[in-house]
This record gives C-alpha cells, sequence and structure tokens, in this order.
C-alpha cells in the first residue's frame, strides 16, 4: 500500500467537501488513485516527489493542495521496470484562470534538472498560437532571469530554448508548422489549451517522437472551448469510461475540473446581485471549475467581472460557460438544441457512451432523406424510422477528397472505421458517383418497407437519369405512389419541421445512434428566424461546417406522418 501525505489529504478535503469538488474528481478517486495506491506493482518515486515540490516553491510559487495531488501521481511507476511511467498520458481540464502555466512548467523545469535525472529528457510545449506556447515558455524564462546568477550555473537560456547544462534536457516551444517537428526524442510532450486543436495533424506529428527516451509521457492541459467533435471531447469521451472504472489500458490520467450542472453557476452569485457584498458570495459550486478559487482572490473578481458580463452580453455567453466552467453551452437563440441533447441522441448512457440501439426494425416503416451541396463536396443519404414516439435514422455519407476545401474541413477524418466513425466513406475521386449512392439506398432498402425517397428538386434534377435508369418511380399527380417525392420548396419545408425537431430533441426523442459525423453536422447547423416568422436551417460556417447528413434528415422528416401507419405483413 503506497502512503503519500499529499494525496490523503487532498482525498480527505475532497470527501469533506462535497460541493466543491465535481462527479469526475470523485470518480477519480474511487477508481484509479486508490485503486493505483494500493497495487503492489506500483512504485512511488517519493523522493524525487518531495526533490519536486522543494523545487518548485523555492523557485516558483506556493503550491496548492490539489497541485501537490497531481504532482504525486506524476511520480508513480512500475514496479519492475522504473523506466515505465503508469500514467503516460495526464489529461488535465480545469477552468480558465486557474494557473495552467504556473502549475505545469515549475515541473516541466524540475525534470530538465539531475534532481530528476533522465538525460536528454527533452520538452515540447505544443500549443496553436506562438503567443500561447510563449506565455508556458515564459513563465521557466521569467525565473531564470530573476535569478541569474544562481542558475547560469546549471542552465543555458535565449528565448526559444532552456538548456540543462547537466543533463541537456531541453526545454522548447512549438507552435502551428507541425511539418518541420517530426522525429524529434522527447521525453514529455506538454499539449497547452487542447480545446483550439480542430484535428489531429499537429497533435500526431509531435507524438510521434515519444517512447524513445525513458519516461516518456504527455501533459494536456486546457480549458474547454466551443469546438465540438474535436481532439478535446474525443480526450474527454476516452476519460468517461476509464473514470468509471474501465480497464486503464492507456494509462489515461483524467483529470477533469468541472460544473456538471447549469443550475449551480448562477447560485454564488443571488445574493451578491441584491446586496452587492463580496462577502455573500459562495464560492463553493464555482470551485468545481476552478479549483485555485479557495487560494487565489484575484481569480475570484475576474469571475465575478465576467459572470456579469454574461449576464448583460449575451454573445459571451457560451464562452463564459465554456471556459470559465468547462460547461460548454450553445448559442440558444441560432443552434438546434444543446450539446448535450445532441450527445443524449447517440448514447442511451453518455458517461459510459453506450450508444442508442435501433432495436428490431427489419421490415418496419422508413423515409429515406438524401441531401447534398455538391457532388464534388459531400453528400448524405439515411433511413428514418418510428417507434414508440422515437424518431430513429441511420445514415452513410460520401466525402470527396478532391474537394478545394477537404483540407481545411475540422472533422477527424483519419479516426474513419473507428468506432463512431464507420457510417461515412472518403471517395478519391474527382467527385462523389451518385449511383453509389443510390445504389446504397437500393441495398439497404431491401431491408425496410420504405414509404418515400425524399429529396429537394434541385438535387432530384441531378440524379434524375440514375433514378428512371433503375427503374425508381416519381411521385407525380399522374402517380401519387411514385417512391421519390421532390420538395419544391425546401424553405417552407424548414418551417414546418423545424419546431418538430427541437421538440424531439428536447424530449429526448431522437436516436442517430454513435455517429461522430451525425453531430458534427447537427452542430453546424444553426436555425434563423425570418420576418415572418418561421424558421429556416443555415449552415454556421458556409464552406467548411458541412450539415448535409443533418439537412437528409430534415428532408426525411418532412414526410415523417407516414410512418404512422404500420403495415404489417403477415405470411402464409
Amino acid at each position: 500500500m503506497i502512503y503519500c501525505k499529499e494525496i490523503d489529504e487532498y482525498i480527505k478535503f475532497v470527501e469533506e467537501n462535497p460541493n466543491e469538488t465535481d462527479e469526475e474528481i470523485k470518480l477519480l478517486i474511487k477508481n484509479i488513485v486508490k485503486p493505483t495506491l494500493s497495487r503492489d506493482d506500483v512504485f512511488f518515486d517519493e523522493d524525487k516527489y518531495y526533490k519536486c515540490i522543494q523545487y518548485c516553491e523555492k523557485w516558483y510559487y506556493k503550491l496548492f493542495p490539489y497541485q501537490k495531488f497531481i504532482y504525486a501521481l506524476v511520480f508513480m511507476y512500475e514496479d519492475k521496470n522504473r523506466d515505465v511511467v503508469i500514467f503516460p498520458d495526464v489529461f488535465i481540464l480545469m477552468g480558465r484562470g486557474n494557473g495552467k502555466d504556473g502549475m505545469i512548467m515549475p515541473l516541466a523545469n524540475f525534470m530538465q534538472t539531475h534532481y530528476y535525472g533522465v538525460k536528454n529528457y527533452h520538452i515540447d510545449i505544443v500549443a496553436t498560437s506562438e503567443e500561447q506556447a510563449l506565455n508556458s515558455f515564459n513563465v521557466v524564462w521569467q525565473m531564470l532571469e530573476d535569478n541569474e546568477k544562481i542558475m547560469k550555473k546549471y542552465f543555458y537560456w535565449n528565448k526559444t530554448e532552456i538548456i540543462n547544462k547537466i543533463t541537456h534536457s531541453i526545454l522548447r516551444y512549438n507552435t502551428a508548422n507541425a511539418k518541420t517537428k517530426d522525429g524529434k526524442q522527447t521525453g514529455m510532450i506538454i499539449f497547452n489549451e487542447l480545446h483550439a486543436y480542430e484535428d489531429y495533424k499537429q497533435l500526431n506529428v509531435y507524438s510521434s517522437g515519444l517512447g524513445k527516451i525513458i519516461h516518456s509521457r504527455t501533459i494536456t492541459i486546457t480549458t474547454n472551448g466551443t469546438v465540438r467533435e474535436g481532439p478535446l471531447d474525443e480526450k474527454i469521451s476516452l476519460s468517461m469510461p476509464i473514470l468509471n472504472g474501465e480497464e486503464n489500458f492507456l494509462g489515461l490520467l483524467p483529470i477533469i475540473f468541472k460544473i456538471n450542472d447549469k443550475k449551480l453557476v448562477d447560485i454564488p452569485m443571488k445574493k451578491f446581485l441584491i446586496t452587492k457584498n463580496k462577502q455573500d458570495i459562495d464560492i463553493t459550486f464555482w470551485c468545481q471549475a476552478n479549483p485555485s478559487l479557495r487560494y487565489r482572490p484575484t481569480l475570484l473578481n475576474e469571475i465575478i467581472r465576467d459572470y456579469i458580463k454574461m449576464q448583460k452580453q449575451k454573445s459571451y455567453r457560451v464562452e463564459f460557460y465554456a471556459k470559465r466552467m468547462n460547461l460548454p453551452q450553445q448559442d440558444e437563440e441560432e443552434v438546434i438544441t444543446e450539446w448535450k441533447n445532441i450527445l443524449r441522441a447517440s448514447y442511451e448512457d453518455v458517461e459510459r457512451e453506450i450508444p442508442r440501439s435501433t432495436g428490431d426494425i427489419l421490415g418496419k416503416s422508413a423515409i429515406v432523406g438524401i441531401d447534398f451541396a455538391s457532388l464534388n463536396d459531400f453528400a448524405s443519404a439515411g433511413f428514418l424510422f418510428k417507434r414508440d414516439g422515437e424518431y430513429i435514422w441511420r445514415q452513410r455519407t460520401w466525402i470527396c477528397a478532391k474537394s478545394k476545401f477537404f483540407g481545411d474541413i475540422k472533422f477527424p477524418f483519419d479516426n474513419i472505421g473507428q468506432a463512431g466513425f464507420e457510417d461515412f466513406e472518403i471517395v478519391n475521386k474527382d467527385s462523389i458517383d451518385g449511383r453509389d449512392l443510390i445504389l446504397w439506398v437500393l441495398q439497404e432498402m431491401a431491408k425496410y418497407n420504405v414509404k418515400k425517397i425524399v429529396l429537394d428538386t434541385y438535387r432530384y434534377k441531378l440524379l434524375e437519369q440514375i433514378f428512371k435508369e433503375l427503374g425508381i418511380s416519381i411521385e407525380e399527380k399522374n402517380n401519387p405512389y411514385g417512391l421519390v417525392r421532390m420538395i419544391r420548396y425546401p424553405a417552407s419545408i424548414a418551417a414546418i419541421v423545424a419546431p418538430r425537431i427541437e421538440v424531439a430533441f428536447a424530449e429526448g426523442k431522437i436516436n442517430i445512434g454513435n455517429s461522430a459525423i451525425m453531430r458534427w453536422a447537427i452542430n453546424n447547423t444553426c436555425v434563423k428566424e425570418g420576418k415572418d416568422g418561421n424558421k429556416k436551417y443555415e449552415k454556421i460556417e458556409p464552406k467548411l461546417r458541412k450539415n448535409d447528413p443533418f439537412m437528409a434528415f430534415v428532408a426525411a422528416m418532412s414526410v415523417q406522418e407516414l410512418l404512422d401507419e404500420e403495415i404489417i405483413y403477415a405470411y402464409v
């Protein structure tokens, strides 16, 4: 049994202050920390840990209890092979202003020294902007400058690198030009502000240099943000099963400080807004996302100002919730639905990521929806079912790799084939073959009782010849039972369908299964209200944030009433 006073004290603090820490921290202690402490194959390097605390507090700042708790977990190794760390992937999520750089950079600097004792333990700070990377780097640079007489015995430094004279370990910062960084022999990578990354291109390049030095690890430290379905959301998704007790094969240490309930955000300010007396602010719930708040009065002032700004300036609301409280919200006046409702459409259990199933839909009535902006871009088709008031949607999307926008689209296409990324395909041609789309629809139709195939007039004209060649009938005045229905006025359809979709999301009656591209498409769509009071759907950003999978769903929903008359076939 491993004993560490700082870990024990923080566990006691969490137990005695249940409202000051979020559920993720409680799960971390229950399902990761305590089991690790009880293992007989784990070595805690107590000597280096306390040298680290002493070094950091002497040359930087006095560490807060939760920071000492985190530091201790970094110094856990396999007992039989102490070159291998127990947690090679440390993930820290906390609100803006909690001193992320001030916590991680002293630790990084210590790991350069002979006290840590690993030669050539190079450390890369990685951020999307030079300013962000330099801010982290300058924490160490400034300490060296302030203590130049002593520190010049141990370090060389300039504006780009800090080198320890004894271990030759280099601390350096890196920015967006990832192509020039491949193959570095890195001991530790610090990924700063993961919420700003929209794909894995830069992250993967830096990670490729790990594993060549002992004690290889990454530390990701970030606030939340407004980018959805990117690397941060995936990191959180990887964390939740582990926090809930699943086997931790990844060696991931998820330390998540966040408020889980939007209602808790307003509680600290209720009395203060009346009395204007700071003594009336109970910071307890805000501490869930801001563990430094108890120790930093200046942070309280910042959060109060941002809260009041958020109340008066609605456009700031999204940023306040995401970055101060780690509770992503969306602009309620424009988005189709809140992100939590989109996740609920994918999962029966959001935390454990248990996908919503279709149940037995073989032979059931279905509507096919089709949408695409251009066949040299994106195209989507899907099947809509209705069961017990629940709308079930399963789709497929084709993406043209030769599109001039493909390289700039912020969606993790590289995950294709993994869970949640199985319902799209990349077409390496100049355009998507409409015949492939229709043939996929026909193949799937054999399983169901399809009432209609729905698409607007413009899309139909581009596919008309293929429909005719394959003998698929068109709904017309003289053929009301034709299979393909054209939407002649798409704007009017959106006006009818949008309120129904909004209610269905709010009530948890939409089931899209575990589809990352469908979640992304929904989140890329805004709903606008016209002068006539009718709602219409638009892309949030017209070129790079595609919404074809969602608009195919809208097309199918336009005739959802056909699913109310279930036909039962009896075979004798």
